[in-house]
């Protein structure tokens, strides 16, 4: 019998397997484009998008819980920084898009958490060649779900052309969701079928979303576990009913309108009349209880379940009382085909013109809203015009932001800037009762650690301080950079007891001795200097010591800062001044610790 082959059939292509060694940056705050709240955790960088995702890895492995990226469509489309059409190229090949791709996944699927979702928009140009990357980095397709989102209109001067040549318009996108254990756990909001029907007037207070969810599940199902009855019960009874028009004026301040009710559809009902012996099991229910809850249930002969007022008029024949939610008769979940989301007309969205390539904030409330609850992070790698971290912001949740070219300066910023001042009135404002607030922390990449001199030697960048040094020194070789207030070689720990000490000084052993001498039970050292006395190696079991810049070498690929391609997604204002850190921003000290006179600095003895 034939020996089978087993290999699996992957998507390949020219420089694929070749993916550049990463120098892990550190991450250094550009005070000047800080905004708001000084404590805030919202963090706007700046820099290529690959070296920023690396620089993230050490703190943010697997704690994302959303991440929304679009990127180029590689369609060879060039537009400018008002969203104008200013000319055609031919873009790149598919393999290099997919070398630009393929690190990039590679790291968010780091980023993101084990019950994360990773949500990623495209066109046709790329869209077969991105599933099949995203299979292999997702393994296997069981964790892909697929969704088309229309994008644009069969109308306007556009269709002149199709209808006079016979072509096929183009009027949806789609996006990839992905998770890393099958896709689950997505609560996505129900869209209107039609008008609100104004029966649907009532409130269900005390109790929280979830919960509604597990009244309703278990109502609707056929086959329910009445063994669960009990608990489902026990919630009912603590509900309460309030007008909804009250609500809606308390919680927003402004009058009730559909788009709130919609918005607010799972927790409205309507009370339905009840007939029959359904009505008299309700009755002699109601009649049993010493104090009567907000709500109970009654079951049937038949095993149907109602959910039932509890102070509803039992005196009379034709009571109504039972309970319908407004989302099940009045919205439809909108499934893998979104075509309800308005797409045109957002061209001063968030306050800033953009006429291409801005997507709508109701999508991405939507993928944020389906995968996040507040508090968690949301991260898009290919900011452009703001819109994710603007939503991210508005909807309570904490965002990463991260944004190479100009429209750090020209598009996100600004946008950002209005969301927590509260003036941006636009987009999902509104409906998220968003007033401003908050703020967020903007960052650059530090310069390579190391660079070549003249000779073609690689030494220490001379734009790296002391703090930086060690920093970049301890994130390289694993550990956090925390020095400690009292131990000045104490500067980074990869565990309880394992430590770094960075420093340029020259290492003796009797420094060593000492250093060793001040060291507990159990807590071990790496040390990294330009250079030591003879004898030192070895010296102590639980201590190392390490020669920078050559324990650095052959790790990583240095003095690279732009890992970016030649495509273009984004508009590109060409008469646009080149923005240039100033030398403040990269050499900004980070915090200082305390030391005494007997303790040596970093650059002690040079």
């Amino acid at each position: 019998m034939a020996k089978q082959n087993y290999n699996k059939l992957e998507l390949t292509w020219i420089g694929k397997g070749e993916e550049p060694k990463l120098e892990p940056r550190i991450l250094i705050e550009n005070p000047e484009y800080s905004y708001g709240d000084p404590k805030s955790e919202n963090m706007l960088i700046h820099g290529d998008n690959l070296l920023a995702l690396k620089a993230l890895e050490q703190d943010f492995t697997g704690k994302i819980k959303c991440i929304y990226i679009d990127p180029p469509y590689n369609t060879g489309s060039r537009i400018n920084a008002d969203g104008d059409d200013v000319g055609y190229d031919d873009g790149i090949e598919h393999s290099e898009w997919l070398s630009m791709m393929k690190p990039r996944l590679e790291l968010l699927y780091k980023l993101l958490s084990i019950d994360g979702t990773l949500a990623v928009q495209i066109d046709d140009n790329e869209f077969a060649r991105l599933y099949l990357l995203l299979d292999e980095i997702f393994k296997g397709s069981k964790n892909l779900k697929v969704v088309c989102v229309k994008m644009s209109e069969p109308t306007g001067p556009k269709m002149a052309h199709v209808l006079k040549s016979g072509l096929i318009p183009k009027l949806k996108e789609y996006i990839i969701v992905c998770q890393k254990n099958s896709i689950k756990n997505l609560w996505m909001e129900r869209i209107p079928k039609g008008k609100w029907d104004t029966e649907y007037k009532t409130i269900v207070n005390g109790i929280d979303k979830s919960e509604l969810e597990n009244i309703k599940a278990f109502l609707d199902d056929e086959e329910r576990n009445f063994e669960d009855l009990n608990e489902i019960e026990k919630l009912l009874n603590k509900v309460s009913f309030e007008n909804s028009t009250s609500v809606c004026l308390r919680e927003t301040g402004n009058p009730i309108n559909d788009e709130w009710l919609f918005e607010n559809a799972y927790r409205i009902v309507q009370f339905a009349t009840l007939t029959g012996g359904a009505r008299d099991l309700a009755v002699s229910k109601k009649h049993s209880f010493e104090n009567i809850p907000g709500a109970f249930l009654v079951v049937t002969p038949q095993k149907k379940v109602y959910a039932i007022k509890g102070d509803f008029n039992h005196e009379t024949a034709l009571p109504r009382c039972k309970l319908l939610f407004a989302d099940k008769y009045l919205t439809v979940h909108p499934g893998d085909f979104w075509q309800d989301i308005k797409t045109t007309g957002l061209d001063n969205e968030g306050g800033i013109t953009f006429k291409k390539g801005k997507k709508p904030e109701a999508l991405l409330k939507r993928i944020i809203k389906m995968s996040t609850n507040e508090n968690d992070i949301v991260l898009d790698s290919f900011l452009g015009s703001g819109t994710t971290a603007a939503v991210a912001h508005k909807l309570k949740r904490k965002w990463i932001g991260i944004e190479m070219g100009p429209h750090y300066y020209s598009h996100s910023f600004p946008r950002l800037q209005n969301v927590v001042n509260g003036t941006d009135q636009q987009g999902i404002t509104k409906e998220a009762s968003w007033k401003g607030g908050g703020g967020f922390k903007s960052y650059i990449l530090a310069p390579s650690l190391l660079n070549e001199d003249k000779y073609g030697n690689w030494i220490i960048s001379k734009e790296y301080n002391a703090q930086m040094l060690a920093s970049a020194v301890a994130k390289q070789e694993g550990f956090k950079y925390e020095p400690d207030e009292h131990v000045y070689w104490k500067q980074g720990m990869s565990s309880e007891k394992d430590f770094i000490f960075t420093t340029t000084q020259f290492i003796t052993a009797e420094l060593m001795d000492k250093i060793h001498d001040e060291m507990q039970s159990g807590e071990s050292l790496l040390i990294a200097c330009k250079s030591y006395q003879e004898g030192c190696e070895n010296r102590h079991t639980n201590i190392s010591i390490k020669k920078i810049p050559h324990m650095l070498m052959g790790r990583c690929e240095y003095g690279k800062d732009d890992y970016s391609f030649n495509i273009v997604n984004m508009p590109i204002d060409e008469d646009a001044e080149p923005w240039e850190p100033t030398e403040e921003a990269y050499i900004k000290p980070l915090k200082k610790t305390s030391k005494t006179e007997s303790q040596p600095g970093l650059f002690d003895n040079e």
